[in-house]
């Protein structure tokens, strides 16, 4: 990390209510946990007495079933982020440049920025069709965050290989991903994806994720990594959470039919213009709203959404996450509330 381009870093605005008593649609995070995750995670107090065992060996191996890959290319971390970070500090330096997709994830260019390297911003809708000929690296968000779709696999896969014949490393962030039937990257040479529990899993403050990758860079990110960067409870709990398919199952069954309706509800009868989506979330131009007064006035009934004017490019749009039947009803009447006053 370059110290003076730390001290002129600024932190990244997210979404995320602290508040429990607050309906919070701002954070596109899963609303159910899986079955028996309390009760692994009590299971794991024991075991939290003493370091953790650095290898994670089973969460590498439920981590490898989840995506398709070889356990030992995968690389545990505390957290979707974390790993963004292990693979950008490992791979991107003073003056390199790296392809990011712009509107998306505002940490990809803080990441890269802290390096002191520079974010080449392309359309979100164009990263594919980009040239990553003398950049050290080119990052996917695939669903793209904020604005849902997910990545062509065919044009995907055609991108990775102009990377490896570019030399430029290609990140792929899969967060959303675990929400779709589309397979994982991970394992492809000249890749790294990153995973987090946060999204589908409904675990935000466990902080578990991890990194796939293979060679000379599999061996860079397993050096570079902190020992003990996984704590003994978020490796049990992880472990389990990546065995329920079922629970899987019915998430992307529930989130494609509530994404479906919520859509249609805020196209039909709020006039807003709403992204197609593939993800747990939908990206809405409120049009000549204003923003800041639609934001405060869903808060102040004790909903929260996500104003989504802090990322690149985008100037008139909220995004909602899409949480289950009886909550995405409340954020409906809602917005039908506060419609007159904004």
């Amino acid at each position: 990390m370059d110290p003076d381009a730390v001290r002129d870093a600024a932190r990244v605005p997210h979404g995320g209510a602290d508040d429990p008593d607050v309906l919070d649609f701002s954070a596109n995070v899963n609303p159910r946990t899986p079955p028996g995750t309390r009760e692994v995670y009590e299971a794991a107090f024991d075991d939290a007495t003493r370091y953790p065992n650095d290898d994670a060996p089973a969460f590498r191996a439920a981590a490898a079933d989840y995506v398709g890959c070889d356990p030992d290319r995968v690389v545990p971390t505390p957290g979707g982020l974390a790993g963004i970070r292990l693979a950008i500090e490992t791979r991107v330096g003073p003056g390199d440049t790296v392809l990011v997709p712009a509107p998306s994830f505002g940490e990809y260019a803080r990441e890269i920025e802290l390096q002191g390297a520079e974010p080449v911003f392309v359309p979100h809708d164009e990263l594919l069709d980009a040239d990553p000929a003398g950049h050290a690296m080119a990052v996917v968000c695939t669903p793209n965050n904020p604005t849902g779709e997910a990545a062509a696999p065919d044009a995907l896969r055609e991108f990775a290989e102009r990377c490896r014949a570019a030399d430029a490393e290609l990140l792929v962030d899969e967060a959303f991903l675990g929400f779709t039937d589309l397979d994982s990257l991970a394992g492809a040479d000249g890749v790294v994806v990153v995973r987090s529990l946060t999204k589908l899993f409904g675990l935000p403050g466990l902080r578990a994720g991890f990194l796939v990758a293979a060679g000379d860079r599999l061996a860079d990110l397993q050096t570079a990594r902190r020992a003990w960067n996984l704590g003994a409870p978020a490796a049990a709990v992880g472990a389990h959470a990546m065995r329920q398919t079922e629970f899987v199952a019915e998430t992307r069954r529930r989130v494609a039919a509530e994404r479906r309706r919520l859509r249609a509800a805020l196209t039909e009868r709020h006039g807003f213009d709403v992204a197609p989506s593939d993800a747990p979330f939908l990206l809405v131009d409120v049009g000549d709203r204003d923003v800041d007064a639609l934001t405060a006035a869903v808060s102040a009934r004790g909903v929260a959404v996500r104003d989504a004017t802090t990322f690149r490019g985008l100037d008139s749009h909220v995004r909602v996450a899409v949480r289950t039947p009886d909550d995405n009803d409340r954020l409906l009447e809602v917005l039908a509330d506060v419609d007159a006053d904004v």
